[in-house]
């Protein structure tokens, strides 16, 4: 599962987020002198690239805004976050955390860590765990 950092919210699961397709697609100057196949050239025909990719995204269940993102297709790494109209980052670098959301390892945000229970433990067993349920559980 992605983690993507919305420019206006912050970190949030890709679940929150609808793919938009391929950014930085221009729009005919002349439409009305495009003939069937043009027409279809410019609502179907998309870049299909191994690699870095520019996409727009829509945060659906947040800001409900737009952005772009540069994510590698191969890795699904997040190269680079940036506005609507703004131009695609020449450099990837990773995207920069804003928002309100927190980046502490223990977050519920960012699911990257659970909190430590060393320091609760009160028990020093050093019997190994058992794997099996125990008798006369179900499974």
């Amino acid at each position: 599962m992605l983690l993507i950092s919305c420019p206006n919210c912050g970190s949030r699961d890709e679940t929150e987020f609808h793919y938009g397709g391929q950014a930085h697609v221009p729009y005919p100057e002349n439409p009305a002198e495009l003939d069937d196949r043009q027409w279809a050239e410019f609502l179907f025909y998309r870049d299909n690239t191994k690699g870095a990719f520019a996409e727009r995204w829509l945060h659906s269940t947040g800001c409900r805004q737009w952005f772009n993102m540069l994510r590698d297709t191969v890795t699904y790494e997040i190269q680079a976050v940036y506005p609507m109209g703004a131009a695609r980052p020449d450099k990837a670098a990773p995207a920069p955390e804003s928002g309100t959301a927190s980046t502490a390892p223990d977050s519920t945000t960012t699911g990257t860590a659970a909190p430590s229970i060393a320091a609760t433990s009160t028990a020093t067993s050093t019997a190994p765990a058992s794997t099996t349920a125990p008798e006369g559980a179900t499974t």
